[in-house]
């Protein structure tokens, strides 16, 4: 009675009040941050599973983990090797980007442009497109196969590993950093000179023979603009431009480049090489599209992205905005790495990179010595 009959001082009451209103508004401080907390994670889930979910889809076959469990020092056996290679020439990375675009435009990412020349005919490297591909690039591939299969075993094919490689020759010049999946098996043939030449566009290509050609491999507008960003690194010889300057100048060349390139390839037929992003030229990033902004483009397939109503405003995008152009190079490239790929029982996983395995005497000789062992211990 007494208890419940005091009446409490106003100063007491005051304080009471005071004390509660610090409790809820602590409670509800407390609430809010593990909201945050809960949110954060929530983020955080969603945009790493959207490294993968927002690219295009898988083909049956590959995966983002194939390698994880043969051979769990893949990525970074690729990564610390070429990261010596560009060391001492990072001119490489251009070449080995090439090479694994030169692979999957020809019959699918499956290594067929490794392959040297039989008696069944040249390869697809004696076809005029492929010529002026880096010899180092061929080697690197090879390398990293030796490099790979020594610590693992032969569970690499080289067409993942061109893959891989061009992933890291991107990213070590300065590009985004992306997962790749893997699981490509390696061709059992070569295309013909034919199919080839069918299947790269020449420099010379105007952007509507780019999109019938490429629309045939699933590639958009987007794709294609892209996709051409990877001229932000390397070299390119005259004779792929030179009809830009001679006999006519092309109209929609910068003047002050068309009088550099005349200095450089004096003659239609010049064998000199110059770069193909004069802002940066051994930087991935966006200049490139900076340049066919200000009409230096390279090739009339570059120039022409700009010209064509259709991609400008994709390359004024990625000219204004290098987080865009690195997010949708990588889309484009998850997409065009899983063209025509060959997976599970398909295809072949090459002991030699540039040789089949059944033209390789020395695979084919270790098969038999390893077989007879086999038998010996039994």
């Amino acid at each position: 009675f007494f208890l419940s009959a005091y009446k409490k001082p106003s100063y007491y009451v005051a304080l009471d009040k005071k004390i509660k209103s610090t409790m809820a508004s602590s409670i509800v401080a407390s609430l809010a941050s593990l909201l945050l907390v809960i949110s954060a994670f929530l983020v955080s889930s969603s945009v790493s599973e959207a490294a993968h979910t927002t690219s295009a889809p898988l083909v049956k076959g590959l995966s983002w983990n194939f390698h994880h469990s043969s051979c769990p020092k893949l990525k970074s056996l690729v990564r610390k090797h070429l990261r010596k290679v560009f060391k001492e020439d990072i001119g490489q990375a251009a070449g080995l980007l090439r090479l694994h675009f030169h692979d999957c435009f020809v019959q699918g990412c499956d290594g067929s442009v490794l392959l040297e020349g039989s008696s069944s005919g040249p390869s697809e490297q004696d076809a005029p497109p492929n010529l002026s591909l880096r010899a180092e690039a061929f080697e690197i591939i090879n390398d990293l196969r030796e490099l790979v299969h020594n610590e693992c075993g032969r569970v690499v094919s080289c067409a993942d590993l061109t893959a891989l490689a061009a992933r890291d020759a991107v990213y070590l010049s300065g590009g985004p950093d992306y997962d790749i999946p893997l699981g490509r098996k390696d061709g059992l043939n070569f295309a013909t000179r034919e199919a080839t030449l069918d299947n790269l566009p020449p420099p010379t290509s105007n952007t509507s023979s780019l999109i019938t050609s490429l629309s045939r491999k699933k590639l958009d507008a987007t794709d294609i603009v892209a996709l051409s960003g990877g001229h932000t690194i390397g070299l390119s010889h005259c004779t792929s431009f030179t009809p830009r300057l001679y006999p006519t100048q092309d109209p929609t060349m910068d003047e002050d480049l068309a009088t550099d390139l005349k200095d450089i390839c004096p003659t239609a037929n010049s064998t000199a090489t110059t770069v193909m992003d004069i802002r940066t030229p051994n930087h991935f990033d966006n200049k490139y599209y900076v340049g066919l902004v200000n009409r230096q483009g390279l090739f009339t397939s570059d120039q022409d992205l700009y010209m064509d109503s259709r991609t400008r405003d994709i390359v004024k995008s990625f000219a204004h905005n290098q987080t865009l152009f690195f997010d949708e190079f990588v889309r484009s490239m998850i997409k065009m790495g899983q063209l025509s790929v060959l997976t599970g029982r398909h295809g072949e996983i090459r002991a030699n990179c540039s040789v089949r395995n059944s033209d390789n005497e020395s695979y084919l000789t270790y098969l038999v010595e390893d077989d007879e062992e086999s038998k010996a211990e039994l």
